[in-house]
């Protein structure tokens, strides 16, 4: 059975720069939810310090990802400019087509620990026509 496909990336924040990346992400959120209608989830998780912030995403496939990556470059660059300081860790469940592996640790830089587990053991409640 192909599972779905997690990517959860953690990022760190630029100093005071909590409140005002907490105000663009609603715009960064809906550019998301309009143009990716396979996307299953989609959310931003901040530590109880208010350091960090971690994206968790389920796609269908490897390709919803590849897609997602496409659609959000030029935000993720600009997040990168006015909020985001660097990518800590970056985690992946499922199995990457070799293009979205190369965006991803293109996102995660030199250095960021990108862990891939790959086997999938489980079950999804997840009807299969809603997969795809």
């Amino acid at each position: 059975m192909a599972g779905p496909f997690i990517f959860i990336g953690t990022h760190a924040l630029k100093e005071g720069q909590l409140d005002n990346f907490k105000q663009y992400l609603p715009e960064f959120i809906a550019t998301v939810e309009a143009h990716e209608p396979r996307l299953i989830h989609f959310g931003a998780y901040f530590n109880e310090e208010g350091t960090e912030v971690s994206f968790v995403q389920v796609h269908p496939d490897s390709d919803s990802m590849e897609f997602h990556m496409q659609v959000v470059k030029e935000h993720v660059e600009n997040a990168y400019v006015d909020y985001l300081a660097e990518t800590k860790n970056i985690q992946i469940y499922g199995s990457p087509s070799g293009a979205a592996l190369g965006m991803m640790r293109q996102l995660a830089g030199s250095g960021v620990s990108v862990g891939i587990k790959n086997e999938d053991k489980g079950f999804s409640r997840l009807p299969e026509g809603e997969l795809a």
